[in-house]
């Protein structure tokens, strides 16, 4: 696949340069610039990105950075079943649970959401980060979900770090998953204050937070550029009648000289005919 000439790899991250130094210089290059793609594409163009993660695949397929990038990639096309054996293959080579998270939530998407808890229970939790932690939290609560267990999935995402006041990288997104349970549970009025504190944490518009808050307060948005497109169509087509209009009047002007004219004439040539008769 194509590289833009600006990708050098040398935008790879420290680690990820270390590992591919177990390669020959021009293949590690190579490598760089396919993974410097995944990571550019797969928010906006994830088959774009799955597809250069195919790429490094091929190329360096025991290299752990190289394994984990398709992992990612595969889980953004919603191929869970690759990326989980992706993950598990770049656990395998690092021995890191970092990924043990994205795991537990690629078995939900495989339709096992018991698996998924089993996994949110698993002595590994306990040796991930704080934002591990809490992306675990999220995955068991959305897997209590998936199994009807709306109070389970309230309860499990009831923590210290929803609780508190400072805002960290996961906060919006807790607070997002909890006004939204609340939500799914009936219990209106608690979502939207859950769905303003998550507005106020989301300072990059990582979650649509803005929009179902505004949703349950009745707020409609009206997308300018729609209006200022009806209001041309509409200023267009009094443009198109007014002309259809002026074209009528002509007309009818035309066809009642032309009547009064061979009346008049034919008229008065017919009565004269008659008199002389």
């Amino acid at each position: 696949m194509p590289i833009p000439p600006d990708v050098t790899g040398d935008e790879v991250d420290k680690d990820v340069r270390q590992e591919l130094q177990s390669l020959p210089k021009t293949l590690a290059e190579d490598v760089a610039k396919n993974l410097v793609m995944v990571a550019r594409l797969i928010d906006e163009d994830p088959e774009g990105a799955y597809g250069y993660s195919r790429v490094a695949l091929r190329l360096a397929s025991r290299v752990a950075a190289v394994r984990e990038a398709a992992g990612f990639a595969a889980y953004a096309n919603q191929k869970y079943s690759e990326a989980l054996a992706e993950f598990r293959a770049a656990r395998r080579m690092t021995g890191n649970v970092d990924l043990w998270p994205v795991m537990a939530d690629c078995e939900r998407g495989l339709g096992r959401p018991e698996k998924a808890l089993d996994m949110a229970g698993a002595p590994d939790v306990h040796k991930l980060d704080k934002a591990g932690q809490v992306e675990m939290r999220l995955v068991a609560a959305g897997a209590r979900r998936d199994m009807g267990q709306l109070d389970a999935a309230i309860v499990t995402l009831q923590s210290p770090e929803l609780a508190s006041n400072s805002v960290q990288p996961w906060t919006a997104r807790l607070r997002y998953a909890y006004a939204d349970a609340l939500l799914a549970a009936g219990r209106e009025g608690e979502a939207r204050d859950w769905f303003a504190k998550a507005v106020e944490a989301d300072r990059d518009g990582s979650t649509d937070a803005s929009d179902r808050l505004a949703e349950l307060d009745g707020v409609e948005f009206v997308d300018a550029l729609d209006e200022d497109e009806d209001a041309g169509e509409g200023e267009s087509q009094d443009a198109q009648d007014d002309e259809d209009v002026s074209t009528e009047d002509d007309d009818n002007g035309d066809d009642s000289d032309n009547g009064n004219g061979n009346g008049d004439g034919d008229g008065n040539g017919d009565d004269k005919d008659d008199d002389k008769d």
